[in-house]
């Protein structure tokens, strides 16, 4: 019998590195002599006095942090130090700190080159026997780049490190399985158009045929599509982008970056994902809203059809549609109309409710994490309903797909990756004393990249067939504008008749819609507030009535992005998700987020402590002080007032520090400082002013949102 444990072997230093080191003891029980050991008795089937315990102890060396020289070097002798997953999470998180032509020419000029070798500059590599040792360990590492990520070599027009890699192979490696396949790859790279932003969203209204314009939604065709066909369409879609998805376009650093001007063309495959789930949020809104002439129980019915497709989406594991349509339902200019709402069955309000709940923001989203995980390799969904008529409904559909013998793949809502990989960004430092590399971040990272890619695998399982006359609809709806969207639905509900329900039975119903939304609050709709124009387009992410919600935390800085935030009860201004105001207006608006910073805690985490040798202890999160640090949000007062950037300060961080970091998060001139002061919101009609050299930390009130505001001087 075998015993495992691992036991801290404490850290080696060496000149450019720091190596966390474990030794794994195994224990093995064996015969004590050679006849019982003939005779094939194994140790736990003997006694004790017929047995001798002996123990293996292996030493597992891992980089903790190093200079990016040793980073690479160490892609050499990783397995030898049994760090076994080292080239993976290098490969899914290296370009956060180097270029691939970096790695590439370290890689092929300081340690591929034997005749540099011979010279004594190998000395230090001393698993490496021999040049052929050497020649396959650097043939195994271009192997698994070009397995685990072939994007990174493309680079038009001129392809400099894959022709640098294929004047290596020719002259190390020639007429190799390895040397064609790269000559391959060239070819298909040059063959391949460069794919623009929109070039990896099939919906785009620049697909259109010749001669096709983009106009409203017709409510009798968009009630010709079955629900689950444009459930599975949805998918189609999904499943197309998300499979394209570069995990390193999803690393914080990388992201993080993407408003900046020179950063236009930054992470279009993640890109191309937000606009496909924008263009469903919009769809939804357009075909509810579009058509002035619709009745109110047509309107429901439209509504119910949406809220249909949703859970078609859930039994198709789309987590990314069914959130987007949630969204739109949820959002305000759909929210308002209340007496519509009044006419959607109560089976499929429930339904709604319970769609709803996956997405909820409790304990940092932990339903739909813990939803997407179970589900992440499961051949079909796992669903469960409180609803009697709404389990049914579920199991029969279930079983239909079942009979189909076709496994599902799982498509998740990409943004909770999103934020989770920028709060690790945010929280833990690129690099630690010395100037170092810290590669432990880099293995955070990784713990999130690797459930993407597994997602990204199980895609695989789709067998999913394009419909185009549904596909041609899609992108042909005109997607309303946030003015146009929120005037129809002020006209809708004026043009309703209120006399169709009495006052009890509609006080009633605003009642129980009130408690689908807030949980145990109940809620009073406000009385209508003049529209405030916003800074960013799209048809959801209204900056009106103050019970907007919306569960979205995408990116939202750019114009086509969609993002409302999610309600709460008006009287608990300290719950999370509370509505943030405009000083003054009494307009809620919708919060625009730090590529999907929307969530109130960071990932749950082993170990983040992002200095060598720190002790282990929880990541800075907003809106909680804990060891000396946290996030908080800042906003630039004006024009972009409602976008904001999340900030880690520590206990010793004063105001022309974090001023400085949030300019530069915002883009802006970190030179400016004494331009700029920096306050906290503490509620609608108060403000917490910071004096010029104030800590920040010591000075906030911790017993409000950490909210900020950055603002010029007077």
């Amino acid at each position: 019998s075998r015993q495992t444990t691992f036991q801290d072997g404490g850290e080696e230093v060496e000149d450019g590195a720091v190596y966390n080191v474990t030794l794994k003891k195994v224990q093995i029980q064996q015969a004590a002599n050679k006849g019982a050991r003939w005779l094939g008795g194994e140790g736990d089937q003997l006694p004790p006095e017929h047995t001798v315990r002996q123990y293996e102890t292996s030493k597992i060396r891992a980089i903790k942090a190093g200079t990016l020289e040793k980073l690479v070097e160490n892609l050499l002798t990783a397995f030898g130090d049994a760090d076994f997953s080292y080239i993976s999470i290098f490969l899914a998180t290296y370009r956060a700190f180097a270029s691939p032509r970096a790695v590439l020419e370290l890689l092929l000029d300081r340690f591929g080159n034997l005749e540099t070798s011979n010279q004594g500059e190998m000395a230090n590599l001393n698993s490496l026997e021999s040049e052929m040792v050497l020649r396959a360990e650097i043939a195994s590492v271009l192997r698994a780049w070009l397995d685990q990520c072939s994007e990174d070599f493309r680079e038009p027009p001129d392809y400099m490190c894959l022709l640098k890699l294929l004047d290596y192979l020719k002259n190390n490696m020639p007429n190799s399985d390895m040397e064609s396949r790269v000559q391959n790859l060239l070819k298909q790279f040059q063959n391949q158009e460069v794919e623009a932003v929109d070039g990896f969203c099939s919906t785009s209204s620049s697909d259109l045929v010749d001669g096709e314009e983009l106009e409203i939604s017709n409510p009798e065709e968009f009630s010709s599509f079955q629900d689950h066909v444009v459930a599975e369409q949805l998918t189609y879609m999904d499943v197309m982008l998300f499979r394209r998805v570069v995990p390193y376009h999803c690393l914080g650093s990388i992201w993080s970056q993407r408003d900046k001007k020179e950063n236009k063309n930054l992470a279009p495959t993640v890109r191309a994902t937000v606009t496909q789930f924008n263009a469903v949020t919009k769809c939804v809104i357009s075909t509810i809203l579009g058509t002035r002439e619709l009745k109110i129980q047509q309107r429901a019915k439209i509504i119910e059809k949406w809220i249909h497709i949703a859970h078609e989406c859930r039994i198709l594991k789309n987590f990314s549609s069914l959130r987007a349509i949630i969204s739109a339902l949820q959002s305000n200019s759909i929210y308002r109309l209340k007496t519509t709402w009044m006419c959607v069955s109560k089976d499929i309000l429930l339904m709604y409710e319970e769609l709803s709940e996956i997405f909820s923001d409790h304990d940092n989203y932990l339903t739909s994490r813990e939803l997407l995980m179970k589900e992440a390799t499961s051949k079909f969904a796992n669903l469960d309903s409180s609803e009697k008529e709404n389990q049914k409904k579920s199991q029969k559909r279930l079983q239909l797909q079942k009979n189909k013998g076709v496994m599902q793949g799982t498509v998740p809502y990409l943004g909770t990756f999103l934020t989770d990989l920028i709060m690790l960004d945010t929280a833990l430092q690129d690099y630690v004393e010395g100037g170092l590399i810290n590669f432990e971040k880099r293995r955070r990272e990784f713990e999130v990249i690797a459930q993407i890619k597994l997602l990204q695998s199980s895609c695989n399982s789709y067998c999913l067939i394009p419909d185009q006359k549904f596909l041609q609809w899609f992108r042909r709806q005109r997607h309303l504008t946030e003015e146009e969207s929120y005037k129809l639905s002020r006209e809708a509900e004026a043009a309703a008749d209120t006399n169709i329900l009495s006052p009890k039975s509609q006080k009633s119903m605003v009642k129980r819609i009130s408690t689908l939304f807030l949980g145990t609050d109940v809620f009073t709709p406000p009385k209508e507030q003049p529209l405030k124009s916003s800074p960013v387009g799209g048809s959801s992410g209204e900056s009106t009535d103050s019970a907007s919600v919306s569960s979205c935390e995408f990116n939202h800085s750019e114009t086509e992005d969609v993002c409302v935030t999610p309600v709460s009860s008006p009287e608990d201004p300290l719950k999370k998700g509370s509505i943030s105001s405009d000083k003054g207006s009494g307009s809620s608006k919708g919060s625009i987020c730090d590529a999907g910073s929307g969530l109130d805690s960071s990932v749950p985490c082993r170990d983040s402590g992002s200095g060598l040798g720190s002790a282990p202890r929880a990541l800075p999160v907003y809106n909680r002080q804990s060891e000396g640090s946290c996030i908080i949000r800042v906003s630039m007062d004006g024009l972009q007032d409602s976008i904001y950037k999340s900030i880690l300060i520590t206990n010793q961080d004063r105001i022309p520090d974090v001023t400085q970091r949030a300019l530069l998060k915002h883009n802006l001139e970190p030179d400016a400082v004494e331009d700029y002061e920096l306050v906290q919101v503490i509620s609608e009609d108060k403000e917490l002013v910071f004096p010029r050299d104030a800590n920040v930390f010591y000075g906030m009130n911790s017993h409000v949102n950490f909210d900020f505001i950055l603002r010029k001087r007077a």
